[in-house]
């Protein structure tokens, strides 16, 4: 799967947001149905949603492990409205 600079910069914004705002539970926090979680130093986080893994490396590099290809496209519109909603959080 490719993900253009706007879309990987908003992946990174919603692992912000739901850490900041979800809550935290084994390790991985949660809100709105994804999860967010990282290594022990942060180079590597990941967000899931139901069977979509994004896996985000420090340096840029990115991966996506998915079942179903609707899950990714619920994933990215749920991303979006959570993004455009962020300040009424």
């Amino acid at each position: 799967m490719d993900v253009n600079r706007l879309e990987k910069r908003n992946l990174l914004q919603v692992f912000n947001l739901i850490t900041a705002k979800g809550c935290k539970s084994d390790g991985a926090y949660e809100y709105s149905g994804i999860r967010a979680s990282h290594d022990f130093d942060g180079y590597t986080c990941w967000l899931t949603y139901k069977d979509l893994t994004i896996t985000l490396l420090f340096h840029g590099p990115y991966d996506f492990d998915y079942k179903d290809k609707d899950t990714v496209d619920i994933f990215f519109r749920k991303i979006s409205k959570l993004l455009s909603d962020q300040d009424n959080l």
